[in-house]
């Protein structure tokens, strides 16, 4: 993982999660080094990511999130070659090799739902990452099995509410944390 980035998150672990217009202009304000964007269209996602960029963040756009784009290798060019993301977020492991390949920072999202998901996920699937986040992130055993499982640091992110929430992600072996809820951007 690029040191520069790694040393964003280390020094503020909490990354702001923008859902809306609302998020983005907040999160602006913020002493927050890095933002995920999760909505925005064809149309509207340079914008988003100039204005973020301009207020000094390191913004990672969620690549399956963005409407008019397929989950597809043209879309991980157009992000590269159209707007000043930094890097992109995808559920698709094919999505996070090729955008590591063109130079951007990868964050492979998993949702572990049950103990099938969490064995099906693959060392394979996840080793091209920089980072692994996991969902949801209120599940610091998790965290802490996975933690011990891959060497591919991990944030933990949805259903963080709670001071509490943080520090348990923290203590289990996360990185960071990820969340839509501005309250726990003042954390």
């Amino acid at each position: 993982m690029n040191q520069i980035f790694y040393n964003a998150i280390m020094e503020n672990p909490v990354i702001a999660a923008v859902k809306d217009e609302d998020g983005v202009l907040n999160c602006m304000q913020k002493d927050i080094n890095v933002v995920f964007v999760l909505f925005g269209e064809l149309t509207t996602i340079s914008d988003i990511v100039d204005r973020l960029k301009s207020a000094g963040k390191i913004v990672i756009v969620h690549l399956d999130l963005i409407g008019g784009l397929a989950v597809r290798e043209e879309s991980v060019r157009f992000i590269k070659q159209y707007t000043k993301a930094d890097g992109i977020i995808s559920t698709k492991p094919d999505m996070i090799k090729y955008a590591k390949e063109l130079g951007l920072y990868t964050i492979f999202r998993i949702f572990v739902i049950d103990s099938k998901a969490f064995n099906a996920i693959s060392h394979h699937a996840i080793s091209s990452a920089d980072l692994i986040e996991i969902l949801p992130g209120i599940m610091p055993r998790i965290i802490q099995k996975f933690s011990q499982k891959t060497h591919v640091p991990i944030i933990a992110g949805g259903l963080i509410s709670e001071k509490e929430d943080v520090i348990n992600a923290l203590d289990a072996g996360a990185i960071a944390i990820s969340s839509t809820n501005q309250q726990v951007w003042n954390m």
